[in-house]
């Protein structure tokens, strides 16, 4: 008689997540612009999956609006997003969402098949499915953009980052090889990008600027002025002639090596997860949001 394999065995875990709003992503439109606000400032913006699924259901509203334009995505608050939540009250890993893409429900996997499932769908896929919106996007950036917040800015068309505004990507310290989103030796130089994940700095807006990263800074109080100048000047295009345009321009970026880089940064990144669980490290190389703000302040001279 055969018996199942180990891997096949089903969990249960508790969801203990609490949100703080029912809202966390604004949406808004006027004059052709869609405006899409992450809104959970009092956590920086950090990314929980009701963050990401809201943030799925106004780009579909934007997308399917005729009235719509170009869609201009930005955080409320000091900072654009300060990354995926890995722990704030409302962190809801163990909630289970309707999915928007053909991947099984994470939350009752067994091991390294939880994230593996999960992070396929909220944060690589996701990430590529608005990349690939027919409509262009522009990321307003202020304050922080650190690891999965740069993956919200690097999907967007262009980014318009405020003088004050810092990148980083710091999860090597968690032994991760950078993000869920890879398209840092395709947005950098790769040896800025190896700059970049080795030391876990804070890259200015000014030196992101010239890496070709960041289309353009503006001092902070300038920021949406800027950002929405720009939008209403796109929005006076033809909406065809846009969508072809970043058809084109995102098909030489799969013809560059962008999906199959991800592809291959995605299965490093999740034997980096195993490795971390099967050193009894937990997933994040011991790691949790407290001490990788501690850290990151320490490294910023904070």
């Amino acid at each position: 008689m055969s018996q199942n394999h180990p891997g096949d065995a089903l969990v249960q875990r508790e969801d203990q997540s609490v949100y703080e709003t029912d809202e966390p992503v604004l949406y808004a439109v006027a004059d052709g612009i869609a405006t899409v606000t992450m809104n959970r400032p009092g956590f920086n913006n950090a990314q929980n999956s009701q963050m990401t699924y809201a943030l799925d259901a106004a780009f579909e509203r934007a997308v399917s609006d005729d009235a719509v334009k170009v869609i201009v995505l930005r955080g409320a608050g000091k900072h654009f997003s300060a990354g995926h939540d890995i722990g704030t009250p409302g962190r809801d890993i163990n909630k289970p969402f309707e999915r928007k893409h053909l991947w099984w429900d994470h939350t009752n996997k067994p091991g390294a098949e939880q994230l593996y499932a999960r992070e396929q769908e909220v944060y690589l896929g996701m990430c590529r499915r608005w990349h690939d919106m027919p409509k262009p996007t522009i990321a307003m950036v202020q304050g922080a953009c650190i690891a999965g917040g740069l993956m919200l800015a690097w999907v967007c068309d262009l980014i318009v980052a405020s003088d004050d505004a810092f990148f980083q990507d710091p999860v090597v310290r968690m032994g991760i090889p950078g993000v869920e989103y890879f398209a840092h030796a395709h947005e950098l130089n790769p040896r800025i990008a190896k700059e970049f994940l080795y030391l876990g700095e804070r890259m200015p807006a000014e030196r992101a600027y010239q890496m070709g990263m960041v289309n353009k800074v503006v001092p902070r109080d300038e920021l949406e002025t800027a950002t929405y100048a720009w939008a209403a000047k796109i929005a006076s295009q033809p909406r065809l002639g846009l969508s072809l345009t970043k058809s084109v321009i995102n098909r030489v970026e799969e013809l560059q090596g962008l999906r199959s880089t991800m592809d291959m940064a995605f299965g490093y990144h999740h034997f980096a997860h195993a490795q971390s669980q099967v050193l009894g490290a937990g997933q994040l190389g011991g790691h949790d949001a407290k001490s990788m703000v501690q850290a990151n302040k320490q490294g910023a001279g904070a």
